[in-house]
């Protein structure tokens, strides 16, 4: 966990970022691409994923990195004998559409496995269609522990959901992360709160809040906005009248980065910090200042020498490196999909029967260089 800088924005370790000015489809030969067989038909990876509305630009890197793992695995041939293809829903980043996108892959039985969700609180919609299909499902973002651990994870860890796995961090080391740097690094005793709400914002305040008390800080105040609020001039009010030294907001960057201007307006000259939602290029469009903070799931894409494969082939295939914040995450996601597949397949057909050993071998595949 170390810290450096560019032009716009420097990174410190779960992590922090500190912003500056931050049945199968047969088909008769055919290739997937060189000399693959793939006579034995299509297999489906499926992406859950906002792709429109204010996140979506989280959600469609999420869903092209997904895709040049298919593109990639369809080259080298590795699902002997089949093609893959990958099908992407849009869950608006509604759990309810969460939902309906989980059971349209969930009827398919082509449907080999999916990367997704992005939103904690639509992955607890989409767990249980999934599960009733065995079929596993990856996130390269979800963070709120209790997925993969229950609502008591601190004191009596329970997993619900055999089929569910994920590729990042979680609150419970994210949020007391952002906790120690605030109190011990930046020196912020007192801290007002603002959440959105919803399951991942909530969590990971909560769990910062627990943490700020044990190193010795105070949480001045909390408060609760609409995740599509844009004027925050009441709440900016009450927490001013707080004097607190930071404000943490538990959400995403939609609401995030107009918050923290209009703190700026308002005189409340104090940085803002978030969690891994605020952790994209359009925070800082949308107001984010000087000095503020956030954290991520995983060590900084660009400054992994593993990753830099990665970078190289996204760019050469979709003209830019606008994986945002999941890509790396959602590559990895979907590969650890194919690779368990071509582990279970192993030149036989997949069939309905093959569900219980696929879940075993994505539950087994390693190694995950971001958890």
């Amino acid at each position: 966990m170390r810290k450096h800088s560019v032009k716009s924005a420097a990174i410190v370790g779960a992590t922090l970022l500190v912003v500056a000015a931050c049945g199968t489809n047969k088909q008769e030969g055919g290739t997937a691409g060189g000399d693959c067989d793939t006579s034995k038909g299509t297999l489906t990876v499926g992406v859950v994923a906002p792709l429109s509305g204010n996140l979506s630009a989280l959600g469609i890197g999420i869903k092209q990195s997904a895709e040049l793992a298919v593109d990639e695995a369809n080259k080298k041939c590795t699902v002997k004998g089949y093609k893959l293809a990958v099908s992407a829903q849009d869950d608006e980043a509604n759990p309810a559409k969460g939902a309906q996108a989980a059971t349209k892959l969930a009827t398919d039985p082509n449907v080999v496995g999916v990367v997704g969700t992005l939103n904690s609180s639509v992955a607890q919609t989409v767990q249980p269609i999934l599960r009733d299909k065995k079929i596993p499902q990856v996130s390269p973002a979800n963070t709120n522990p209790s997925l993969t651990r229950g609502n008591d994870f601190l004191t009596a860890p329970k997993r619900q959901f055999d089929n569910y796995f994920r590729v990042c961090a979680t609150d419970d080391l994210q949020g007391p992360y952002a906790a120690n740097y605030l109190v011990e690094k930046a020196g912020k005793k007192k801290i007002a709160i603002v959440t959105d709400g919803k399951t991942y914002g909530a969590g990971l305040a909560a769990e910062l809040s627990k943490q700020v008390s044990k190193k010795g800080g105070t949480i001045v105040g909390q408060e609760t906005v609409g995740e599509k609020d844009t004027d925050f001039s009441g709440v900016i009010a009450k927490i001013k009248a707080l004097a607190p030294e930071a404000v943490y907001y538990g959400g995403e960057y939609p609401a995030a980065g107009p918050l923290s201007k209009q703190m700026a307006s308002a005189g409340l000259n104090v940085p803002l910090m978030g969690g891994d939602g605020i952790f994209d290029g359009k925070y800082i469009e949308l107001g984010g200042k000087e000095g503020d903070l956030a954290t991520s799931v995983g060590a900084p894409t660009e400054s992994l020498a593993t990753a830099k494969a990665f970078v190289d082939a996204y760019k050469a295939k979709f003209g830019k490196e606008d994986y945002a914040a999941y890509g790396a995450f959602s590559y990895d996601a979907a590969n650890a999909i194919i690779g368990s597949l071509a582990k279970t397949v192993d030149g036989a057909a997949w069939d309905e029967s093959k569900r219980d050993s696929m879940l075993t071998n994505v539950g087994s595949f390693g190694p995950r260089r971001r958890c």
